[in-house]
């Protein structure tokens, strides 16, 4: 049955030949120049069928960046899975060094706040717009400020 859908495939519609599938499950494709039985010329191009064809569940890195540079054109041929495995082996390898890095980092910093060589963050929010006169300035509550054990209730009277 399927050599039959071919053959109508190839005589009344476009040709796609199958290149290659990759981890994800994405199934890529290249249309070579041809022309349709009704005389249209179509031009060579290339093209992903999605493994989630739906656009709003589409992901950042559904697509592995090596069949993205060959769908684009910026590459000829396909990745191999060697070459895949590869990358992807190194794309590991460099994300554990740069955690081992910041991991270093890190220890750094808080050795160098604990013997005093590096001052803290002062972790303050500034309230308001700089250029406003009350900028930076504490502002006084109105509301009641008291201990909880010398507040009496009632004892605060609002201002008028």
């Amino acid at each position: 049955m399927s050599r039959i859908a071919g053959v109508l495939r190839r005589t009344f519609g476009i040709v796609r030949d199958h290149i290659g599938t990759d981890a994800l499950g994405n199934t890529y494709y290249s249309i070579p120049k041809q022309k349709t039985w009704t005389g249209r010329l179509v031009r060579a191009r290339r093209m992903v069928v999605a493994a989630n064809p739906k656009e709003h569940e589409y992901l950042e890195g559904s697509i592995p960046t090596e069949w993205d540079a060959w769908i684009r054109g910026r590459r000829k041929e396909p990745p191999s899975i060697e070459e895949l495995l590869k990358n992807d082996s190194y794309r590991e390898n460099i994300k554990s060094k740069a955690k081992e890095v910041e991991e270093k980092d890190l220890a750094l910093q808080e050795k160098e706040y604990e013997e005093g060589l590096v001052a803290t963050s002062a972790k303050t929010a500034a309230k308001g717009h700089a250029a406003a006169t009350s900028f930076g300035k504490e502002e006084i509550s109105e509301d009641p400020t008291s201990t909880a054990n010398s507040f009496q209730p009632g004892s605060w009277i609002p201002k008028k």
